[in-house]
């Protein structure tokens, strides 16, 4: 049975495994060579050339999640993404991206592709024809994120990616809040796939990772140029990170729940101001987000009253970590003004409407009934001290 007919946990748990030929163990073995053989081999293998038995059996796993021919893994979530972005883009080329974005793209963008002559424009939110409006002559990429970092925006996937063919433009998307359980852009049009693999392909919070999946062309342009930047992955990282995988659909469906469970619970509750979450009716992208995701996610964001302290109500929290990163199996909270976003400008922040107190919070595998006791806990507190 091929890959793609087999389902979720069945790829998660078993597609890429390596056979222990030594003992019969029920894993995949560790190879952590550095050096291997050359001459009257099939593959010459080298870490930096992302084809160690590791390396290959988990970019298989990978592929197969997001539909694709291919995948690569790369050090971390941004050598991902800006591997892939400058695969496709050279000195005179222009990149339309999506206004709500990961502040770590954002920075990026901002402040390297200028020095490679790469132009570039954000668009006017996020609505599929925000995109056709910044395409020019020169345009090669448009790329997006969806659910969006932190404010859970979702763009129409098929929109984006029925402008881009019409332009013929290569589309690209950071697919990390939805993951693959979630989403799968390539069944909707878009051309390829990153992640953060840190998040919820890693899920434990102790691995650094990203990922790209698409055709096996595309695939072999984003190999040329990742031969050359380097960012490949350590073997024991990679074998921890499919050992973490298996369970990647299991713990994302809890999560999922928990975090719908959660919106709801929040957006009851008198003290906090405004919940985003595309799996509330409530969520100005709902509908589409239903169309395109199979569950909406672990990730939410709130704002609690104004005249409420948001740091000082992090600091009550007994049971959420207030921890950077996210997708954990732990629930943790952060502010994305001094976080994943600091590198923005307030004027930016501002004009993405993330606001000093907006709170992102990533719901973890605990009882949902544990979080709420905590999150009133520390609302009490914080009141008692106001």
């Amino acid at each position: 049975m091929k890959a793609q007919n087999k389902g979720l946990n069945t790829i998660c748990t078993h597609v890429g495994e390596l056979e222990d030929k030594q003992h019969s163990g029920a894993i995949s073995p560790l190879y952590m060579s550095t050096s291997y053989a050359y001459e009257d081999v099939d593959v010459k293998r080298y870490p930096r050339y992302f084809n160690t038995p590791n390396q290959e059996g988990l970019c298989k796993k990978i592929a197969a999640l997001e539909h694709t021919e291919a995948a690569l893994i790369f050090g971390s979530g941004m050598a991902a993404v800006s591997t892939a972005l400058m695969a496709f883009l050279k000195a005179g080329d222009h990149v339309v991206l999506q206004q709500t974005l990961y502040g770590g793209t954002y920075n990026l963008v901002n402040e390297e592709f200028s020095k490679y002559g790469i132009e570039y424009s954000f668009t006017e939110g996020w609505k599929a024809e925000a995109f056709e409006a910044q395409i020019k002559e020169n345009t090669k990429v448009i790329y997006i994120e969806t659910p969006s970092n932190p404010l859970l925006t979702i763009t129409d996937l098929k929109a984006v990616a029925t402008i881009a063919k019409k332009h013929g433009l290569v589309t690209m998307i950071d697919n990390t809040f939805a993951s693959p359980v979630n989403q799968n852009p390539i069944d909707f049009g878009i051309d390829i796939v990153i992640h953060s693999a840190t998040k919820y392909m890693g899920g434990h919070s102790d691995i650094c990772a990203g990922a790209v999946a698409s055709t096996a062309d595309n695939m072999e342009r984003i190999f040329n140029l990742a031969k050359n930047f380097g960012g490949s992955l350590s073997d024991y990282t990679v074998w921890l990170l499919e050992r973490s995988m298996k369970t990647m659909g299991i713990r994302v469906r809890a999560q999922n729940e928990n975090a719908l469970a959660m919106a709801n619970f929040l957006q009851e509750n008198k003290d906090i101001e405004r919940v985003y979450y595309p799996g509330l009716p409530t969520h100005e992208d709902h509908e589409i987000a239903k169309k395109q995701m199979k569950g909406f996610g672990g990730m939410l964001s709130f704002e609690l009253n104004s005249s409420l302290d948001a740091s000082l109500f992090q600091k009550s929290l007994k049971l959420i970590k207030s921890s950077m990163s996210l997708a954990g199996v732990e629930s943790t909270v952060l502010s994305p003004t001094k976080t994943s976003h600091a590198l923005m400008s307030a004027e930016v922040r501002a004009e993405q409407g993330i606001a000093d107190g907006l709170i992102r919070f990533s719901v973890g595998i605990e009882e949902p009934e544990d979080l709420i006791q905590d999150i009133l806990q520390a609302l009490a507190a914080i009141k008692n001290k106001a």
